[in-house]
């Protein structure tokens, strides 16, 4: 046994897989929401690394409140406009005067670095949306407070303190639900949306299974600008439904319905066409951590944590931290040990404890038949142990763009 307080012991449910209904979603990139977790993590990466560029380690900050304000807009076929811009307004705390141990004072430009990292996210991920025009970003980072920035720069520390009393929940591995979900949407936004500009950003995908039956409810925005017409619309509706069926059917042997856009009235002419990509354009708002988990997804299945994990500090915000490393771990245990069938990961924080040692640790494992926990226990406690040493990579991984938060 480890000085860690690691627990692992059976969870009180079946396996989700094995459970008679399943629910999934996932909000795309276009999503208001995920817009505001996007914004707000590129926002702390680009603070993250110019705190350590300028003073050679991360000083305090969060980004984690962006919120947007929907715009309005006049789509139509062969394209439209935007009449009201959307409005995001990046809120949170940063440290912007620094003095070192020599005595040498710097002055960090964070609102300029935190409109820049806007501006080249939006940039980079929609093309049909005009930085200042179609939306207008405005930055209010304040100063951190005094007890918090204590804890965080806790001199001589080698691991960093808990900045917080709370928890992350990870679990593995995904379902064949929750993989479809996840994987369709990353496929519409990424090759698929390259050879098919007019399937816009905004893609949010519902899965519900009903023992063996998948089924699985697509809203993508249309943008107008590459459809003259009814028909070409019906005809990128189509291609969506076809592509999200092949999907699924690479990763189960299930049953599946695909339905896309279920509100379109084609005779009334009331369909899903956008100027820009995204809902946020016409009365759809946003905020961090309204949507996805760390894990992309959100599941009523399992067990969750409400903490955002999108903008807070990588250092020692255990609201990052431990959702995105109980993920790392649960992943790595039903990896490495054979038998299990479903694992939650449980991880909570003492404010101002090392972030290696957790208040508990604890592991809710569902098993094969033929396989007791004990059978495991000793395999899945050095994993978590090992996980947690190795806890400050975490830091570098999210810094660097590794792993994503939504």
């Amino acid at each position: 046994m480890t000085e860690r307080n690691i627990r692992v012991e059976p969870i009180d449910r079946s396996a989700v897989e094995d459970q008679e209904v399943e629910i999934v979603e996932r909000k795309g990139l276009g999503h208001p929401d995920s817009i505001c977790d996007g914004i707000a993590e590129s926002v702390s990466q680009a603070l993250a690394r110019t705190y350590l560029d300028r003073v050679g380690k991360v000083l305090h900050y969060n980004t984690d409140e962006t919120q947007l304000v929907a715009g309005s807009a006049a789509p139509a076929f062969g394209g439209g406009e935007v009449i009201e811009p959307i409005y995001l307004l990046i809120v949170g705390r940063a440290t912007k005067h620094y003095v070192d141990e020599d005595g040498t004072e710097y002055n960090i430009p964070t609102e300029t670095v935190a409109l820049r990292a806007a501006r080249d996210y939006l940039g980079e991920h929609f093309p049909e949306l005009e930085f200042g025009t179609d939306i207008v970003v405005d930055v209010k980072l304040g100063e951190g407070s005094g007890d918090l920035q204590e804890v965080f720069s806790e001199e001589g520390a080698t691991i960093p303190m808990a900045n917080d009393t709370s928890f992350g929940v990870g679990h593995a591995p995904l379902t064949e639900t929750e993989r479809i979900v996840h994987e369709a949407e990353r496929r519409l936004n990424g090759p698929y949306a390259a050879d098919n500009p007019a399937v816009g950003q905004d893609i949010k995908i519902m899965g519900k299974r009903e023992g063996d039956r998948v089924e699985i409810t697509v809203a993508a925005a249309i943008v107008d600008s590459y459809v003259e017409g009814m028909d070409d619309y019906i005809d990128e509706v189509e291609g969506v439904r076809e592509f999200v069926t092949d999907v699924a059917t690479e990763i189960t042997d299930r049953t599946v319905d695909v339905h896309v856009n279920t509100a379109d009235d084609y005779d009334e002419g009331a369909i899903y066409l956008t100027t820009t990509g995204t809902s946020a354009e016409q009365g759809d708002d946003g905020s961090v951590g309204r949507g996805n988990r760390a894990n992309g997804l959100i599941t009523p299945n399992r067990s969750m944590s409400m903490e955002a994990t999108s903008g807070k500090n990588p250092v020692n915000h255990i609201g990052k931290i431990y959702n995105l490393l109980s993920t790392e771990i649960a992943e790595s245990v039903v990896r490495e040990v054979d038998g299990i069938r479903d694992l939650r990961i449980r991880l909570l924080s003492q404010i101002g404890r090392p972030i290696d040692q957790p208040h508990v640790a604890d592991a809710h494992v569902v098993t094969e038949d033929g396989v007791a926990v004990a059978d495991i226990e000793d395999e899945v406690n050095d994993i978590v142990d090992r996980e947690l040493a190795d806890v400050t990579e975490i830091t570098r991984r999210v810094i660097d763009g590794e792993l994503t938060t939504f």
